[in-house]
């Protein structure tokens, strides 16, 4: 294997100083006046071998690597992927590059993955936060490390965040479904403890409250197998054949719904209407399209990379910290009608 070159080498290639060759590379060749003519024999020869630095150790240098750490519960879903993309975009036009993984929700996962973006140096911390992991963020904040929540936030730690108005938003779909004549409305969701779900979870119970209709829930194991989280919707349904609206806690759990209609010759919308929270684009497409309560997705990932891009061009770390909820759009489709 062919020996990777070092700044060594090629200070002794060119029987120079290392010192000369990394104020070189580094771009502080006319600060530490350093000729034109040494400067251009070093870049032709570093273009002529194919040298390239080493990222670690110039991050261990600078105290900056240029790299954010991106974690969400799953990348694959459509939601979050679109987030991610948008955050990649604006980042990398910041001069700083995305590294992403999915936490599947799991503490331990999310711990070993904070652990793994700190040996990279990363230098900011985007994180869709499971439960757990209060001590893991303290940590980062105390030593300096910025951190920037979206999706849900931890309620006993103190960092900037980016929400939406997840209690009105299911508390506003109920309602839209209760106004169409819907008695039975089910909420069918992940068993979780996280913001977003807690809220959710609380919209609907306030609007079935307020219309003195029966709740009717079903919280399910967050899983990364689909048919392990199929087999209880269907069971549910088969259970209370009395439903006649359902809303689903999110666009992964609405696309199992879809199936176990279907599977049970249930119509959408004549015998079962449904709300999707978070849209999907497939959702437009399948017949009937599908009512969803749609995320700002574009002022999400704005919100969420300008805040971490002050943080990390600031040395003024106060204590003040930005917590913006945002506005949902509840889309209208065939499903409901």
């Amino acid at each position: 294997m062919k020996k990777k070159l070092s700044i060594v080498d090629i200070a002794n290639s060119l029987n120079i100083s290392k010192t000369t060759v990394s104020f070189i590379l580094n771009g502080r060749a006319r600060e530490k006046r350093i000729s034109e003519e040494l400067v251009e024999r070093v870049l032709k020869y570093v273009k002529e071998v194919g040298y390239k630095p080493n990222s670690l150790a110039k991050s261990l240098r600078t105290g900056k690597s240029n790299t954010i750490g991106l974690l969400v519960q799953d990348i694959s879903n459509n939601f979050y992927a679109t987030i991610a993309r948008q955050i990649e975009d604006l980042a990398y036009k910041n001069g700083y590059k995305i590294i992403y993984s999915s936490t599947e929700n799991d503490t331990q996962k999310t711990q070993e993955l904070i652990a793994m973006f700190r040996d990279r140096h990363v230098d900011g911390y985007i994180i869709v936060p499971p439960e757990g992991i209060e001590e893991d963020i303290r940590s980062l904040i105390k030593d300096g490390l910025p951190v920037v929540m979206f999706d849900g936030y931890i309620p006993k730690v103190k960092t900037d965040y980016v929400v939406v108005d997840n209690l009105f938003s299911t508390y506003n779909a109920t309602r839209y479904l209760v106004d169409k004549g819907h008695k039975h409305i089910a909420f069918i969701t992940f068993k979780s403890g996280q913001t977003q779900m807690i809220e959710r979870l609380d919209g609907y119970k306030q609007a079935m409250k307020e219309s003195k209709n029966p709740t009717l829930i079903k919280e399910i194991d967050f899983l990364q197998e689909d048919k392990p989280m199929i087999d209880p919707v269907r069971d549910f349904l088969n259970e209370h054949k009395e439903i006649d609206a359902i809303l689903f806690g999110n666009n992964r759990l609405s696309i199992f719904g879809l199936k176990v209609l279907r599977d049970l010759n249930k119509r959408v919308p004549e015998d079962v209407a449904l709300i999707s929270f978070d849209d999907y684009e497939f959702f437009e497409l399948y017949n009937p399209s599908v009512t969803a309560i749609a995320q700002p997705i574009g002022d999400i990932a704005d919100n969420v990379i300008n805040i971490l891009l002050r943080r990390l061009n600031t040395s003024n770390d106060n204590d003040s910290k930005e917590h913006i909820t945002l506005h949902t759009t509840l889309k209208i489709r065939k499903s409901t009608e």
